[in-house]
Parts: C-alpha cells; structure tokens; sequence
C-alpha cells in the first residue's frame, strides 16, 4: 500500500505544483519585478544577470515548484501512510486534511512568523548561506515540535478526550516552537526605502503559493485515496 500511497502522493503533488505556479505566475512574479526594480535604482542601472527574468519567471519557477511540489507530495504520502487507522475515526479525506493542515503549520507558517520571506533582491548575499541555515533549523525545530505535539495529544486522547487533548497538543508545541525560536538570532536586511507594501504583498503572496500547495496537496490525496479505499472495501465484500 506504501508504494501505492508514494506514487499517488507524487503525482497530486504535481498537479499542487501546477495549481502553485499559476498562483505564483499570478500573484508573485509582479512583487518580485518591483524588487528587482528597486535595486536597480539603488544601483543607478540594471545589475548583470546570469539568468534573465523571463526564463526565471517561466521554466525557471514551474520546474522548481513542480519539483518541490512532487518532493513534498511524497513525503506527505509517507507520512499520511504512517498515520493510517492511529488517529482516531477519521476517514482517508479527513486525515489527510489534518496532516496538510499541520504540514501547513509546521513547516510554511511557523517557520515564515520568525524569519519571513524577502523578494530574492533584496537581503546581503554574504549572508545567504546564514540565513537558509537558520531558516531550515526553524523549519526542523518546528517539525520535531509539531510531532511531539501530537504523540503527546494522542497519549491523552483515551483518557481526556479529544478537544482536551488537542488543545493540550497545540499548547504544547506553541511552548516548544517559542523557547526555540527564541535561541535563534533576528534577521532584519530590508534596505531602508525598500517599500513597505512591496514586501507585505510579496510576504502574503508567498504564503498564498504554499496554501494553495498544501491545500490541493491534502484535498485532492485525500478524495484519490478515501476512493481508493471504498473500492478495495467493495472488492474484499465480494
């Protein structure tokens, strides 16, 4: 089943990709233009470009969110797989719901509350490398945060019931997430000038391509596999 679960979880991850790069080719490519704008003013002229914007905006953004897009549908599959049948009654939809709702959490929006995103122009270069590693640390301590969370939760859920034993879980990881994030040092590199609304529509758009991601992520899985599983049942009746 494991195998059937990772090659379904590729392929909507695909089809997420598709639905994100439009939102992408939509709502952000126009804030990232104003970046670029911006630093060519700083500069008085256009600063060299190795890769030109119409290839960075077309095959450049389709193939890297396609991409990731596949990566993660994978890895939700596995994780969707893992969680089959241990978190109480809920059907295939619902479940795969829930992990993309938390996938959503724990991975985009946590993460993005502490080190928020910057249009690709704008932030020192030297300090790149800096920032990413920082970023992915948020990224993991969220994640690690948000699976104890859950075992925690599911401990509790035969004796306390669930809405008790959610709200403990989300308690939980909230505590987890803050005393981390706390141990990690601020990144502030907006140039002074830079456009407040520039950055807060490029900040929001950001977030809308990894909704809508992880939205079409959890919903179409969750309709492919619940389908899945009700023929399976209907073939073992006969």
């Amino acid at each position: 089943m494991t195998g059937s679960l990772l090659l379904r979880g590729m392929f909507v991850g695909i089809l997420a990709g598709f639905l994100a790069f439009s939102f992408a080719k939509c709502f952000g490519e126009p804030q990232i233009d104003q970046a670029f704008a911006f630093e060519e003013h700083l500069d008085q002229g256009p600063a060299p470009e190795l890769v030109g914007r119409e290839l960075q905006s077309g095959i450049g953004l389709i193939s890297g969110v396609v991409v990731y897009s596949a990566g993660m549908g994978a890895l939700f599959a596995l994780a969707f797989a893992n969680c089959v049948g241990r978190v109480g009654r809920l059907g295939p939809r619902g479940l795969a719901a829930l992990l993309a709702l938390a996938a959503f959490v724990a991975v985009i929006v946590v993460p993005a509350l502490k080190y928020p995103a910057n249009p690709p122009s704008i932030g020192d270069p030297d300090t790149i490398r800096e920032r990413t590693h920082l970023f992915l640390l948020m990224v993991m301590l969220s994640v690690v945060a948000m699976v104890i969370a859950v075992n925690f939760a599911r401990n509790l859920l035969p004796r306390h019931g669930a809405w008790t034993a959610a709200l403990i879980g989300i308690a939980l990881y909230l505590l987890v997430v803050n005393l981390g994030g706390s141990v990690f040092p601020p990144v502030n590199e907006v140039p002074d000038g830079f456009p407040a609304e520039n950055l807060w529509q490029f900040r929001l758009a950001t977030l809308g391509i990894q909704l809508v991601m992880w939205s079409a992520l959890g919903l179409i899985f969750g309709y492919l596999t619940e389908r899945d599983f009700k023929r399976q049942r209907l073939l073992a009746g006969r």
